[in-house]
Formats: structure tokens, sequence, C-alpha cells
């Protein structure tokens, strides 16, 4: 296992997948936390259809298309 965050970025009021990123977050001047884009990596999750059990899985193959 690393250890990450996710970061979601939904500029203004947008929708957007949320991302994975490894590290530890670093405080930015203007932003909250500071990401490069090369670091962020979707995130998909699955969804039990009997009791709703949610499990989420960073990959690239999950990036909008």
């Amino acid at each position: 296992m690393v250890q990450g965050f996710i970061f979601d970025r939904a500029d203004g009021g947008g929708r957007r997948v949320i991302n994975w990123v490894e590290g530890a977050p670093h405080k930015a001047f203007w932003t909250v936390t500071k990401v490069p884009e090369d670091k962020c990596i979707p995130v998909g999750t699955f969804r039990c259809s009997v009791c709703g059990f949610l499990e989420s899985y960073a990959r690239p193959e999950f990036a909008v298309k």
C-alpha cells in the first residue's frame, strides 16, 4: 500500500471524476493543495447492488473518455 489522498477539483460547480494522488498534500499559496497533473490517477468505484458496499480503485483506465 502507498500513502496518498483523494483530490476533488470541481471548478465552477462542475462535476469531475475524483483523483488519487500519491504522497501527502502540500499547501499552495492560492489553493488548498498543490497537485501536479501527472500525479493524478482517476478513481473508479464499484457498488454491490444487494448491500450497497462500495469498493474504489485508482487506475488510469477510469479517466474520462
